[in-house]
């Protein structure tokens, strides 16, 4: 069993609590920025720590008076904006506990998330989100009091808290110690119904305190910024932003992914936090922007100018004359246009959720944007494991923490303690059991440790396939490497217990009309016509036949199938992070997948409409 582990920098305190990191923070640096919040104008007004901290407490204040009790649990479903953390902070300096819901829940996921956490008020953003609680209101008897942002609630809670004591906020905040509750996050529900994941005060502020000491390169340098896009309501961007507000770094937030190039141009952040599709969307969209202006030639031989540049850097490997050459001349032509659109100033940029691919990190690292690709689950709190500035190896995810320890286990499960794994399921003591080896978290994954520490994934535990033939196949070996293709939207590898390894394939229709365009088709052709399209089915084969290069012929795709639809949330095959629902999948496309088996074997590939 290969076991690895760093020990905590910075040494626990029993009596911590959240509120303490932005106390502590007011404290230090009273007047620095902390926020940039925008000011209608396309640019941004900056809230000192003083001034956020001064809002926290009046709304705190209003909490307290309309009746929030500590211990409480209050859900909050929002999207990523600046009254996120106003509305986080202020629940923890009232006592209370927040329940983040997503942003795009539907009524039936809303009313099992507040009803299974006990939850005694809500707050809402918009009209459209009170009226998705409204349909399942009579569900949720616990529920007192539904507050919405739109109508002003906030203005409104922290103008009737007026009356409230400084003192009896002091007193809340200061009522947690490090192993209280500190909010309950519900899993993604990718297998099943979502789980509430207790994660405590301590696993907050350890977590934080000794991330921002081993992240110092990034998070504690002067003028050190960053523009949240991602959802809040998730435990990787809900981690980050209680790490900025600890280290001090000034940070924008845009909940509009269509209006995010316009927003890093203007606030200029230092480091980005994302998902690998947004860097796969980022690449794609150059691409194609290239390709549409004639120059598709140049940025594909710049790409791997880029890509070979990184690997020989990070190999230590001599870089010729003639690589230098190239790269200096493509670093003008186009690196520059690319780190100038994300505003300029990007240094760093901190993945998860996924596996990014070696190519997106070279192709990045030699824009000099280091992508740092990390490892965790809402059950630790985010991040275990994280590639840092000094010690990065792309294509793993990287070194532990300063208190966490993984090892794999006999059956190649990644297994991770330490100061960041959570306490408990909510009121489900059968999964809790489950969930752990002794003290080490069962967290379902399957991966390696190198000799150097790095962790690698290599695929979950539950989705791998055995083939008819006993073959153990991994799906995230084939479907990565096939997504990253611009016109390839999603993939989901299929073949349990049948003779060969097939997948189902769905389009971008973002990234589709103008490959179409600069491929001599029209532009203008539905997801169901582009599905038949010979063109575009030439070019998944492509896709898939490259991917098969990576695994032997006994685990390479043999068939496929393009459906002439989307996977998304709204239909039930994403989650909110957007990984892709597996069981949901295969279920809803049965028929599909028997038809790629049922069809002649002569077939190299299919397309339904």
């Amino acid at each position: 069993m290969n076991e690895t582990s760093t020990p905590a920098i910075v040494p626990a305190d029993p009596h911590a609590n959240v509120s303490d990191l932005l106390v502590d923070r007011v404290a230090e640096t009273p007047d620095r920025p902390l926020f940039g919040v925008p000011d209608g104008a396309g640019g941004w007004r900056d809230v000192t720590a003083r001034a956020f901290h001064d809002e926290v407490v009046a709304l705190a204040k209003g909490l307290v008076a309309a009746g929030v009790q500590p211990g409480e649990k209050v859900g909050f479903l929002a999207r990523t904006t600046y009254e996120w953390s106003v509305v986080d902070f202020a629940l923890f300096f009232a006592g209370a506990v927040m329940v983040p819901v997503y942003e795009t829940s539907s009524p039936s996921q809303i009313q099992w998330i507040l009803s299974d956490s006990g939850a005694t008020a809500l707050i809402v953003e918009s009209a459209e989100h009170a009226a998705r609680v409204e349909e399942v209101r009579g569900e949720l008897p616990l529920v007192r009091t539904v507050w919405r942002m739109d109508e002003g609630a906030i203005a409104t809670l922290s103008a009737e808290g007026a009356g409230v004591a400084d003192a009896e906020i002091e007193r809340r905040r200061s009522l947690a110690d490090a192993d209280d509750i500190a909010t309950l996050i519900y899993t993604s529900g990718s297998t099943g119904r979502p789980k509430g994941c207790v994660l405590t005060h301590g696993n907050f502020v350890e977590l934080a305190r000794n991330s921002a000491q081993s992240l110092s390169e990034i998070v504690l340098q002067p003028g050190a910024s960053t523009v949240l896009f991602i959802t809040t309501a998730h435990v990787f961007a809900r981690f980050i932003s209680i790490l900025c507000i600890h280290a001090g770094v000034r940070t924008g937030h845009q909940p509009d992914t269509k209006q995010l190039v316009p927003a890093l141009g203007s606030f200029r952040p230092t480091f980005l936090l994302a998902v690998p599709r947004v860097f796969e969307k980022v690449y794609n969209s150059a691409e194609q922007k290239t390709e549409s202006e004639g120059k598709g030639r140049i940025f594909r031989a710049a790409a791997k100018v880029a890509v070979e540049h990184s690997r020989r850097l990070q190999d230590g490997e001599r870089i010729g004359l003639g690589l230098r050459l190239k790269f200096a001349l493509f670093d003008r032509l186009v690196y520059a246009k690319l780190r100038a659109l994300m505003g300029g100033r990007v240094r760093y940029a901190i993945s998860g959720s996924a596996p990014l691919g070696a190519r997106l990190g070279h192709f990045f690292h030699s824009l000099g944007i280091s992508i740092l690709e990390g490892y965790g689950l809402t059950e630790t709190t985010a991040p275990a494991t994280v590639n840092l500035p000094a010690k990065s190896k792309i294509g793993t995810v990287g070194p532990v923490l300063p208190g966490v320890g993984v090892r794999i286990a006999e059956d190649g499960e990644v297994q991770v303690r330490g100061i960041n794994v959570f306490r408990e399921y909510w009121r489900n003591p059968e999964a809790t059991e489950a969930a752990f080896d002794g003290e080490w978290f069962r967290t379902g994954d399957l991966g390696a440790l190198d000799d150097d520490g790095y962790l690698s994934i290599t695929g979950r535990k539950k989705e791998i396939i055995v083939t008819a033939g006993g073959k153990n196949v991994a799906p995230a070996a084939l479907e990565d490497p096939i997504r990253a293709n611009p016109i390839i939207g999603q993939v989901v590898v299929v073949g349990d217990q049948k003779p060969f390894i097939a997948a189902l394939v769905t389009l971008d229709p973002d990234m589709l009309p103008a490959w179409l365009a600069t491929h001599g088709e029209s532009s203008d052709l539905t997801l169901e016509q582009a599905a038949v399209n010979p063109t575009v089915r030439a070019e998944v084969q492509r896709a898939i036949d490259e991917a098969n290069t990576r695994v032997s012929r006994a685990e390479s795709i043999r068939k496929f199938a393009i459906l002439g639809t989307e996977w998304t949330e709204a239909s039930g095959h994403l989650t909110p992070k957007m990984s892709i629902k597996r069981a949901e999948i295969v279920r809803d496309f049965a028929d599909e997948i028997a038809g790629i088996y049922d069809a002649p074997i002569a077939t190299t590939n299919i397309a339904i409409g």
